[in-house]
């Protein structure tokens, strides 16, 4: 052999070593969290998930049987980067009724890689796919009847980084709306199977975030500290409905819209996310409270399910938000105009009827979105105030809006197990607010005084 010829070909062996990509398995979390940034090069990257049909709550005493990437609504994060060569792995449970297989928006290929990944129970498919192009992608199940899969659950993010990385930020979350078709109302208790009529009419009964009514709420919801940026990837598993993503009291600083990597608008207040679509908003949280995560098709929100909640905490900055400094009786026809918060000198000016009307104007600002106007509340969601056996304790009642409240109540022989947040009011706001929804719906009738609030402060 010509010494040269052997020479250039050690050469070619070494350099074909050194520019193999590595094997690595992928890591996959479940909502909300977030694998973290990945700080390597293109690799060759393992997947390996399950589908499997599980029975799991939708919401408080009501439960649903889902069809799930790897047992979660929704399935794994999955985070990836531009020219990673995937060897994707689909097992589908042994106890499964249904074959499954997955389309993941960033396979270009044909049926982004359903055909290829159609799996009957008990069995595992496997197929490679390159991530040439970066962004934030739904996959979901593409199995005939292919809405009903979806419906049942079957969808969840991947993130193809850039070659480069996104840019750096403090924490990152995983949030994904869904909606939910059922036999029967929102909140009823119970199995419930899914409707078929009602997905066809796109009449949902639940719409969510992360599976399932108050997923991210009480201790489930996100945290961040005064300070910090907040990367939220936001996906729309859909399988009908457009969401408006806000969340109230920030405004989106940087936006990614529709799933790409560069961000195009700044100072977003609410931005629209398609079914089958995706979007990254970046945020520095300047306030320490709790943020609202919201669909602002805002009876989804309230009345659906679509709540979120984003917990953060810190040094109050009085400039950037003050909250309540004053609250006063308003008379436009004129008159002296008496300040409520003032609890120590001028209590005894506030007859019965004064403080029924200033409770009223709290509990429209601050109650009536959850307990509703007319004090019914929503059904597995908020309990009634109307005709209420909780309200009878008065102490109770007062330490609840005083405090807060969290874990299971019993209203009216019903279990309620939510959040009433702390709302900041003043011993006159709580004591009038109280007054007001105990002169209403066949309730006690007591009055309460803000000496009495004040001690239990």
């Amino acid at each position: 052999m010509n010494p040269r010829i052997g020479v250039l070909a050690a050469t070619l062996l070494l350099l074909a070593v050194a520019c193999e990509k590595p094997t690595i398995e992928a890591e996959l979390t479940f909502a909300p969290n977030v694998p973290a940034p990945l700080d390597r090069g293109p690799a060759h990257v393992i997947i390996k998930l399950e589908t499997s049909e599980v029975e799991m709550q939708l919401a408080d005493g009501v439960t649903y049987t889902f069809w799930t990437f790897g047992g979660h609504v929704p399935g794994p994060f999955i985070r990836i980067r531009q020219d990673d060569e995937v060897e994707f792995r689909l097992s589908n449970h042994p106890d499964s009724k249904m074959p499954h297989n997955i389309d993941l928006h960033a396979v270009t290929g044909p049926g982004g890689g359903a055909v290829s990944s159609f799996t009957a129970p008990g069995h595992t498919s496997t197929f490679r796919f390159q991530a040439l192009k970066p962004g934030l992608y739904i996959y979901h199940c593409a199995t005939a009847p292919v809405g009903m899969h979806i419906a049942n659950g079957m969808y969840g993010l991947v993130l193809v980084e850039p070659s480069g990385g996104l840019p750096e930020v403090d924490r990152e979350y995983y949030v994904l709306q869904s909606e939910f078709y059922t036999k029967q109302g929102f909140g009823k208790p119970g199995h419930q199977p899914f409707d078929m009529a009602k997905a066809i009419r796109e009449d949902a009964e639940y719409v969510v975030f992360n599976g399932a009514v108050g997923a991210l709420s009480d201790e489930k919801a996100l945290k961040a500290k005064v300070g910090e940026t907040v990367r939220l990837y936001v996906g729309n598993g859909g399988p009908n409905l457009v969401s408006s993503f806000h969340v109230i009291g920030e405004i989106f600083d940087r936006l990614y819209s529709e799933g790409g990597i560069h961000p195009n608008q700044e100072n977003v207040q609410t931005t629209l996310i398609p079914a089958g679509g995706a979007t990254m908003v970046e945020f520095q949280v300047d306030a320490p409270g709790t943020y609202i995560l919201v669909d602002h098709s805002i009876f989804r929100a309230f009345n659906k399910g679509a709540l979120g909640m984003l917990k953060v905490e810190g040094e109050e900055n009085r400039v950037v938000y003050s909250g309540k400094v004053s609250d006063e009786i308003y008379r436009p026809e004129g008159g002296a105009i008496q300040t409520l918060d003032d609890d120590v000198r001028k209590p005894e000016l506030e007859t019965l009827a004064q403080r029924i009307e200033a409770g009223k104007n709290v509990y429209e600002h601050n109650c009536a979105a959850c307990h509703q106007m007319s004090g019914q509340g929503i059904p597995g969601s908020f309990p009634p105030l109307a005709g209420s056996d909780y309200l009878r304790n008065k102490q109770a009642s007062i330490r609840t809006v005083l405090h807060g409240l969290k874990g299971p109540v019993t209203v009216n022989g019903k279990q309620f197990n939510g959040v009433m947040p702390a709302l900041g009011l003043s011993d006159s706001e709580i004591a009038n607010v109280l007054t007001y929804i105990n002169s209403k719906w066949n309730n006690p009738g007591y009055e309460i005084s803000p000496a009495e609030v004040r001690s239990q402060r």
